[in-house]
């Protein structure tokens, strides 16, 4: 907490105030006058923490709407069959693993390793509030979370039996995802940049938002289950080139990308947590303070979306032959994936490298995906796994010294990028951070999705697949369509009875 309340002793002020006369008058006006100046403090002191939780609070709320983004992006880009599907994981995303995290999860990010991370913190939260941990601090963890969540969910999309979804979003949200966060968030974790000492070489590793923690974590999981399930029906069957099978609305797609937008000045600049702290060392006299690196993260994060998008847009110009809408919504959301780790401590020049580069890591993930015959419709695993791999090297090339000094403890000799004369330690780290969070998620990801696959929990019959999830798993269409437009774009599998059976045939909703 930046606020603290400033002490007043009376035996200071008795000698300026009794002029050698009237002693016992002096001294009781000085303590008057302290005890006014105490409470006048502790009023100051309460608006600091009113200020710090009321804007964490707000953060989290921002982070949270990303759900709605997430929901409609998913939505716009699967077939209209599989859109009931979708929007359900959604929402089982956010209500399981809000509960599995508070149950679970929290405690196993920021517990303290002496009590075997669980402490006071398992079933409930019993140590709270204090100073440096209030309530605000859980709910804006619990929506990083949901939304590591929710970028896995894109990968296995249209082919995943509902069963799975329950599974796989509950442990990644109450046991995956938290190891990592505390290894890099927690103010004890191995790797944290917010230890006292012991900094893994010298520096720790500065992952502020998450690139590693959240994109990576949900990325290389999608990437697992995608690959274990395997591509969908009819993706990659024909000999010439791989079909593309098209999402039944840009207009959700759109909508999605500018509410993820939106949510991403509560994910990148909310992760400060405070924001009542000066920088200056004359109090009441600083313009420049904590306030300004939010508003600079928020700069940052807004170029490289934006420069990642229009590089996308020109790119896959060249490329297809076309200007792709769908293709400038992901990449403009692999721009924000790889600044959110540096986005605080480099400047904004720096961030629109980091836009431009990401813009050629998706579109080059997404020809190998092709390669190698790799279905994921969101593209969830190309961007949020490669582009957040991307982020966590640009940071350790381009972070600032006088940025990662004020974030990070004040030490002007911390390791700062390499790119900027801060030399290879903070790289290094950010290394070690890729290898250890790509060999965490896959050992237990990636295993939980095989014992899923082995049990038949996995994937839908390929019936199923074809007449789509919607009228075969969640009792019909979400949209009413007329009798011709069902021959002629849909198919549908009517349930129970003695309709129970496959009409039309395969088309593009």
């Amino acid at each position: 907490m930046a606020s603290s309340t400033i002490s007043c002793n009376a035996s200071d002020l008795i000698p300026l105030l009794s002029g050698g006369a009237n002693a016992t008058a002096a001294a009781a006006a000085a303590e008057f006058i302290c005890q006014r100046f105490e409470t006048v403090s502790g009023k100051f002191t309460d608006a600091g923490y009113a200020i710090d939780n009321t804007y964490l609070l707000f953060s989290a709320y921002l982070v949270f709407s990303m759900q709605l983004g997430f929901a409609m992006l998913c939505a716009g880009s699967v077939r209209a069959k599989n859109t009931m599907n979708i929007m359900l994981t959604n929402v089982i995303d956010a209500a399981a693993g809000g509960l599995f995290y508070y149950l679970f999860g929290f405690a196993f990010a920021y517990g303290a390793p002496s009590n075997g991370f669980i402490g006071k913190h398992f079933f409930g939260m019993s140590d709270f509030p204090k100073p440096t941990f209030d309530y605000p601090f859980f709910l804006y963890q619990w929506t990083f979370a949901i939304a590591a969540a929710g970028i896995t969910s894109g990968s296995i999309a249209e082919r995943t039996q509902f069963v799975a979804y329950l599974i796989y979003s509950s442990f990644l949200t109450g046991l995956v995802y938290p190891i990592v966060s505390h290894w890099f968030w927690s103010s004890d974790g191995w790797a944290s940049p917010a230890r006292s000492d012991n900094l893994l070489f010298q520096s720790g590793v500065i992952d502020f938002a998450g690139s590693g923690v959240v994109h990576m974590v949900g990325g290389i999981a999608g990437l697992w289950g995608a690959l274990i399930e395997g591509p969908r029906i009819g993706r990659f069957e024909q000999r010439s080139k791989p079909l593309t099978l098209r999402g039944h609305s840009a207009t959700l797609v759109v909508l999605g990308t500018f509410l993820l937008w939106f949510g991403w000045y509560g994910f990148n600049p909310g992760s400060f947590a405070i924001i009542f702290k000066s920088y200056g060392t004359s109090p009441g006299s600083s313009f420049y303070g904590q306030w300004s690196a939010v508003g600079r993260t928020a700069v940052t994060t807004t170029l490289a979306g934006c420069t990642a998008a229009l590089t996308t847009l020109f790119g896959k110009r060249l490329i297809d032959g076309y200007w792709n809408v769908t293709d400038v919504c992901n990449g403009l959301l692999g721009g924000f994936a790889a600044i959110t780790s540096g986005c605080s401590v480099v400047e904004p020049w720096a961030a629109v490298i980091c836009g431009f580069v990401a813009a050629w890591v998706l579109m080059g993930f997404n020809k190998l995906a092709d390669k190698l015959q790799f279905d994921d419709p969101l593209e969830a695993a190309q961007l949020h796994g490669g582009c957040g791999a991307w982020g966590i090297i640009f940071t350790g090339l381009f972070a600032d010294k006088t940025y990662v000094s004020e974030i990070y403890g004040g030490d002007p000799n911390r390791p700062f990028g390499l790119f900027m004369g801060g030399g290879g330690r903070l790289l290094a780290a950010h290394v070690v951070q890729i290898v250890v969070i790509v060999g965490w998620v896959s050992v237990t990801m990636g295993t939980l999705f095989f014992v899923l696959h082995k049990m038949e929990l996995l994937r839908i019959p390929s019936e199923d697949e074809v007449a789509g999830m919607d009228p075969t798993s969640h009792g019909g269409l979400a949209y009413m369509y007329t009798e011709e437009e069902i021959k002629n774009g849909i198919m549908v599998r009517g349930v129970g009875g003695e309709d129970d059976h496959v009409q039309g045939h395969v088309g593009v909703l």
